[in-house]
């Protein structure tokens, strides 16, 4: 580097530099700032729409500290007042109502009532619908309130009835396909017992004896063919103070002749025939025979050859 080059370059430093500094602002300006603006404002308008949103939803659904409207947050659970409904399945433990009112349960069709195991399966449904209420299960019980005395079960075997009586209150009675077992049968202070077979007979039977009592009335058997008092091994005791036996047939009885004829009515003249005897056919069948010194049974015959 000569000399001249060095006067140069310290002559160029020494020089006071003419030019002024450049210097640009800091900020956003123009439409820039005017379109933050609005967004800030739509933004607080938003907010403030949302509160106020909020507060009337709060205001309509009744929000509390405890729950949310008729809904109430307990240490027991849930309580829900009023009327309620579900869109969906609700699983629950336990449901009961309050001490003073009843619970309802009500739908458009029928209310269902399913039990299930650990598996899932189904093991009990309750039906509750328009038309009919049924029970599916294996047993199906009623108990008392008090004792939990079972008044009524049923199963596929048997049905028990626990009660202390069974009524039956319609006019067509009680009806049984097929045999009844049962140590008593008794009607209702002065009301009439009847036991009936209107197309079939009536059998009554027991390994130690059958025992029919009217106590403060009669006692009625009718039927249209034959009735049979069969006694295998005892005695068949009637013990009154009269036994009249109706509609038996009445032979008459001649002193001249051995032959006896069919009933006849008296003459006039003849003396009323008041004392009769009761003679049994071979085939069994009763009739009346007039009374007289001895047995008049053979004369009257005639009745049991055309019985």
């Amino acid at each position: 580097m000569t000399r001249e080059q060095y006067i140069l370059a310290t002559q160029q430093n020494s020089l006071p530099r003419t030019e002024h500094p450049q210097f640009y602002p800091v900020g956003i300006y123009g439409w820039r700032k005017r379109c933050l603006y609005f967004f800030v404002l739509l933004l607080l308008v938003t907010m403030i729409v949302n509160l106020a949103m909020t507060i009337w939803i709060l205001k309509v659904m009744n929000f509390t500290v405890d729950g949310m409207g008729n809904l109430r947050v307990t240490k027991k659970g849930i309580r829900l007042e009023g009327i309620s409904e579900f869109l969906l399945p609700l699983y629950v433990k336990e449901i009961h109502s309050r001490k003073d009112s009843p619970l309802v349960l009500q739908s458009d069709r029928n209310v269902t009532v399913n039990a299930r195991n650990h598996m899932g399966q189904l093991t009990g449904q309750l039906t509750v619908g328009a038309d009919a209420v049924e029970a599916q299960c294996k047993r199906f019980e009623v108990r008392a309130s008090e004792g939990g005395r079972v008044l009524f079960s049923a199963d596929e075997d048997e049905i028990v009835i626990g009660a202390d009586r069974l009524k039956v209150t319609g006019t067509e009675g009680a009806v049984f396909g097929h045999s009844v077992e049962t140590p008593h049968i008794r009607a209702e202070p002065s009301q009439d017992l009847k036991l009936e077979s209107p197309t079939r007979s009536l059998v009554m039977e027991a390994p130690r004896g059958v025992q029919v009592n009217a106590a403060a009335g009669d006692l009625k058997a009718t039927c249209r063919k034959e009735l049979h008092l069969q006694s295998t091994e005892g005695e068949i005791f009637l013990n009154a103070d009269t036994i009249r036996l109706g509609n038996l047939p009445v032979g008459s009885f001649s002193s001249s002749s051995s032959s006896s004829s069919s009933s006849s009515s008296p003459s006039p003249s003849a003396p009323r025939q008041t004392i009769y005897e009761l003679c049994v056919c071979p085939n069994g069948k009763l009739y009346l025979s007039p009374a007289g010194a001895g047995s008049t049974c053979q004369s009257s015959s005639n009745i049991c050859l055309w019985s």
